[in-house]
């Protein structure tokens, strides 16, 4: 009854980090790239002093602050669960965990939330030079924290400069830390991601303009904008999670064969396309291969092994005891394909709008305006689907090959706390979303200041 009651825990505590995260950086995404946005029309506006770039950056400044305001809130209760669900990992590693997040809130944090209410509140009270030096100290302080926030996280990833003393960890190298080349990968492919959804925001909300062709003088532009960045970041995203995967090859070949449903250990290892895939019999059925592209993409090689399941998990249990080190396949192997399918969507679509803003005209095809309006979602399920194969991929370890995910649920709260809770954020997360986007769709109706 006690092994059943610590295993209910761990997965709300699981199921509760999971939604408030997924829930947090979907906002966060969007405020990483949309603020470099907005510094640059607000750029073009005092170079220029061409004032519908002015009213470009207020209007987008407007629904850039509703979903800051929903990133900041949801991001210190993601922060408190580490003390709450999660205190064993925090007396593990908390002393390392602690001090990235530390440098975000007295160094990034401190700025941005300055600086932002410089921004937003000092458009006539302040010189023009010194409002635009407030926009970009908000956009480059929120890219900033997203680097201390990705550089504790890829410790979880690929623990290094740390000691381990007493059966906690220390850190004894803040330069390895900050050069971790998981972090490399990890922070360069996420803040692509931001400038990827705040891309094709832009194109979205400026479409619904042009259907309606109303204020096009400043909404061609805003979809200009966002169009320039969706190709160029969608093109990155793409070249960068090639790298990330090809490094993970390296240090979690665990990750890449589950999200390839790799069992066994296969010279000109297949890609495969898509499969039924059987986690009880450890294989798959209906399965749909590309012949040795899995080696080519991974190692550059068509000849080179990739390892399989079944081969590392008897590897990890010789070195670190019995247990069962696979994580959940189906789930890793669809959410790539999700995130990369996706990706490739936005792509075309990205590339299409450019072809016809060169050649006919965006507006002389209302078919694909209303085509970007409906992919706007794909940014943020995209999003979602790899921070999945992130983070359950390296299953079962949260720190990995040193802490067990098991070993670091907080032993004294009770699943009936953790049933609550999980609850309460669902629903008061539920109204928060519900009032953003109606605020949000209200600014968007209501268009830009005269």
């Amino acid at each position: 009854m006690r092994e059943r009651m610590d295993n209910t825990a761990l997965t709300l505590a699981r199921w509760q980090f999971g939604i408030t995260l997924t829930y947090h950086f979907w906002f966060v995404a969007l405020t990483l790239g949309l603020s470099i946005l907005i510094a640059c029309m607000e750029t073009c506006y005092v170079r220029s002093g061409n004032r519908n770039y002015k009213a470009m950056a207020k209007f987008w400044g407007k629904l850039f602050v509703v979903n800051y305001a929903v990133g900041i809130m949801t991001g210190l209760v993601n922060e408190f669960q580490f003390g709450m669900n999660w205190s064993e990992y925090s007396r593990f590693a908390g002393s390392i965990f602690g001090s990235p997040l530390a440098f975000e809130a007295l160094t990034a944090f401190f700025v941005e939330s300055i600086a932002i209410g410089i921004w937003v509140y000092g458009w006539d009270k302040t010189s023009k030079r010194v409002h635009l030096l407030a926009v970009w100290l908000v956009a480059l302080a929120a890219n900033y924290s997203a680097f201390w926030i990705l550089a504790a996280n890829s410790f979880m990833q690929h623990p290094v400069g740390y000691t381990l003393r007493n059966g906690r960890l220390e850190l004894n190298d803040l330069t390895a830390l900050i050069f971790n080349p998981y972090l490399f990968y990890q922070y360069s492919h996420t803040v692509l991601s931001g400038l990827v959804t705040a891309g094709f925001f832009l194109m979205a909300v400026s479409a619904y303009y042009l259907l309606k062709q109303r204020w096009l003088d400043l909404f061609q532009p805003s979809f200009k904008i966002g169009m320039i960045c969706a190709v160029v970041a969608t093109v990155l995203v793409i070249v960068t999670g090639h790298f990330y995967n090809q490094y993970l090859a390296a240090v979690q070949p665990m990750k890449l064969a589950a999200t390839e449903a790799i069992w066994n250990t296969t010279e000109r290892a297949p890609l495969v396309v898509a499969a039924v895939v059987d986690e009880d019999r450890q294989n798959n059925f209906l399965q749909v291969v590309a012949p040795g592209l899995l080696s080519l993409l991974a190692y550059n090689s068509l000849n080179t092994p990739v390892k399989g399941m079944k081969d590392l998990q008897d590897e990890y249990t010789a070195a670190y005891g019995p247990g069962y080190y696979i994580p959940a396949v189906t789930v890793l192997f669809w959410s790539f394909r999700v995130m990369v399918v996706s990706g490739f969507w936005l792509l075309f679509i990205a590339v299409l709008c450019l072809w016809y803003w060169k050649t006919n005209g965006i507006v002389a095809c209302p078919v694909l305006l209303k085509a970007v309006i409906w992919s706007l979602p794909l940014p943020y399920l995209a999003t979602a689907a790899g921070w999945l194969v992130a983070e359950m991929g390296r299953q079962p370890w949260l720190v990995y090959n040193l802490q067990l995910t098991a070993k670091g649920v907080s032993k004294i709260v009770p699943a009936v706390s953790l049933w609550a809770s999980l609850l309460g954020y669902v629903a008061v997360y539920g109204l928060v979303a519900a009032a953003a986007l109606y605020v949000g769709r209200k600014i968007i109706v209501a268009g830009p200041d005269d």
